[in-house]
Order: C-alpha cells, then structure tokens, then sequence
C-alpha cells in the first residue's frame, strides 16, 4: 500500500469486514471508493447467498437508500485467505489480494467464552496488516495485541443504530459516530513481551492507519462525526459506552424482555439504572487514571436521551430471545476483573453478570438434555 501522500493511496488498498451484518455492511459501504483505489470486501455467513447475488440493500437516515457492491464476498475465512489454494476459495468473487489484507475490520459479536476470535483470523493476517475492532465492551483488544505483538491495531466504538431486516438489507435508523484510537497495551495490562520502543512503534502505526481510515470514511464516505482520539481516550470511551450498555442490555434481559426506554417508566428499574451508572462513574478514575472528562455526557443526560429513543431493544435482549450466546464477558465480566485489578469492586456490575451467566448456563444445559433425548 503505497500513499501519495499520508491519506492518499496511490496502489490498490483492500479492506475486509469480518462480519457482514448491519453494522458492518454499513460502514463498509461508506468505506468502499474503487474511484480512490480503495476496495472493500465482506466475510458473509448466513447471508452470504443474498450479499454473493446482490450486493447489499441500504435504507439509511444519514444518506438515503442506495446499494453496495462490495468488491468480494467470501462464505469464510478460509475462502478470503490470500494465496489460498484454489480448492478453498470457491466463490465467484474476485480473489484475495495476493499481497494480503491491509485493513482486517471485526465487526462480529465478541464471545471471548466461545471463540478466540483473534485465532480465527490470523489466517488472514500479514505483516503489513492492521487491525481494526469496531465491537462492543472493554477488554477486546488485549487477545489480539498477544497474538500479533508487531501489528498496528485500531480500536473503534459505534453508536450507529442500524439492523439487518432481512438477509443482505440493512436499515440505518439514525446516528452515524464512530470514535477511533490506536491500540498498544490499553491500560497497561497486556502481557506482551515486545520492548517500550517497539510498543511505541505499533501505536504510532496504528495511529497514522487511523488517520487513513477517519480522513476515508470521512472524505469519501460523507460521515461527518468521525472521531480520532489517542489510546486512552478511546478506552475512556470504551468504559463512558458500558453507562449505556452494561445499564440497560442485561436489564432489558432481567428484566422480562423491556426496552431500553421503557425500562425507565419503572421506578425501580430507573433506580436501578442509575445505580449502575454512578458504580461505572464512581469506578473510572481508578481505573482509568482520571475521571471521565467533563465532555462525555453524565448519567443524567443519558437518561434523558434514552427517553426520547422509544421502542429500542437492546442486542443483548435480542440474542437471548433468540437463544444466541450473549456478550456477558466483555460487558460485565472484564469491566469487573479490569477494576478489581486496579482496587475498585463493582458489585452491581457483578451481580448482573453472575446472573445472567447463571441463566445462559442452566438454559445451554437443559438444551443438551433435550436433544441427548431425542
């Protein structure tokens, strides 16, 4: 990948997606300029057919309806790995960049209790690779830093709402941000063993592949709130975002199937919410070093906001209705071990998980059972 100047790509530049579903699909379509040389390919699974034949339906808020044919579609990883034997790689599409990926963009649920995510997509990964997690919670990072100590890393937090309403069509409800930051060892407690001088090395990579992919999305792509940010400050997002998502998604569960509004009609349950969002207020300056800056918005103005957004359900909820796991590590579990870690005990935040990991247990069991039956 070559630049003729520090954001402008002279040779071919190819992006995947690892995960094609409504977030993906919709920043990936703001990413793909074969205008600029910049390419954009999806790993699909079980809207794969659909994206394979037809490209992706956009209904957006931000930019209209529109399509996007991305550049390829893969049914695996193993289909999108470079220089793949021929036998492996059976799709129509045009094959892997023989040079490797440049960006590798995770957008999948992270289920640390039931993949090792970062495992399943070293096949894909070069040297010259840089890898971008654009996933909910804290502590995402930290398996793939181990595992690819020399690789730039860029770490990013959505608050787009956005769902696939059926395969290969995605309906942007509204808000496009995202906030970006380069990822070298978080708050400092990754195990890698690569020397200050390297680590400073791999931040200021993943730092100038965070300027590419802002001034892409941003100059060719038409989102306006791109954010760049230094490392600690995307973790101080990353841990701002759990005030939302640590609250209301194990809540909407726990709480019998409520959304994230009408959780708030109920006295208890707005008690409850608030609680919760003053424990991840309280813990922040131990954890992070500092409080959170005056510029992220307070409990309050949370509440508010999440008022006027009736009829929103939260992803969680969603997956255990559907009897898919949860993503109870990175929302519950690793916010309570990182600040344990650093002296602050969260007993909210824990009585939450080990509940809900409880559930998800007894349920996956009695599963087993029936089908042993059968």
């Amino acid at each position: 990948m070559t630049m003729a100047n520090s954001n402008e790509p002279i040779e071919s530049v190819h992006i995947l997606f690892v995960g094609a579903g409504a977030v993906g699909c919709f920043y990936a379509s703001r990413l793909h300029h074969p205008g600029q040389n910049i390419y954009t390919s999806l790993i699909a699974r079980s809207n794969y057919p659909a994206i394979a034949t037809s490209g992706v339906e956009l209904h957006t808020h931000s930019f209209g309806d529109y399509s996007f044919k991305p550049y390829a579609v893969f049914p695996n990883i193993s289909a999108a790995v470079p220089n793949a034997s021929s036998s492996t790689n059976q799709t129509a599409s045009p094959p892997p960049p023989t040079d490797g990926w440049d960006y590798i963009i995770v957008t999948t649920k992270a289920l640390p209790d039931r993949t090792d995510d970062s495992a399943t997509v070293a096949p894909l990964v070069r040297s010259n690779s840089c890898i971008v997690l654009i996933q909910n919670g804290v502590g995402v990072e930290e398996p793939y830093r181990k595992r690819f100590p020399h690789n730039p890393i860029v770490s990013a937090v959505t608050v787009v709402s956005a769902e696939q309403i059926r395969n290969g069509v995605i309906r942007q409800n509204r808000w496009t941000r995202i906030s970006l930051g380069p990822y070298g060892s978080g708050l400092g407690s990754s195990s890698t063993s690569i020397s200050q001088s390297e680590s400073s090395d791999v931040v200021r990579r993943g730092h100038e592949c965070m300027e590419r992919l802002a001034h892409w999305w941003t100059e060719y792509g038409g989102i306006r709130d791109v954010e760049r940010h230094t490392e600690i400050e995307l973790q101080t997002i990353r841990w701002h975002k759990l005030c939302i998502n640590a609250a209301f998604n194990p809540t909407a569960v726990l709480s019998g199937g409520r959304g994230n509004a009408d959780q708030l009609t109920d006295p208890e349950l707005r008690e409850h919410i608030i609680g919760i969002m003053n424990e991840i207020w309280n813990a922040a300056p131990k954890v992070l070093g500092k409080p959170f800056p005056d510029s992220l918005a307070k409990p309050e103005k949370i509440i508010k906001s999440t008022e006027r957004n009736t009829g929103a359900r939260p992803s969680m909820l969603l997956d255990w209705e559907a009897g898919r796991p949860m993503e109870l590590e990175v929302i519950l579990g690793n916010p309570v071990r990182i600040a344990r870690r650093a002296g602050v005990e969260m007993p909210k935040l824990q009585t939450l998980y080990a509940l809900l990991r409880s559930m998800q247990k007894v349920r996956e069991e009695r599963r087993a059972e029936e089908k042993g039956k059968l």
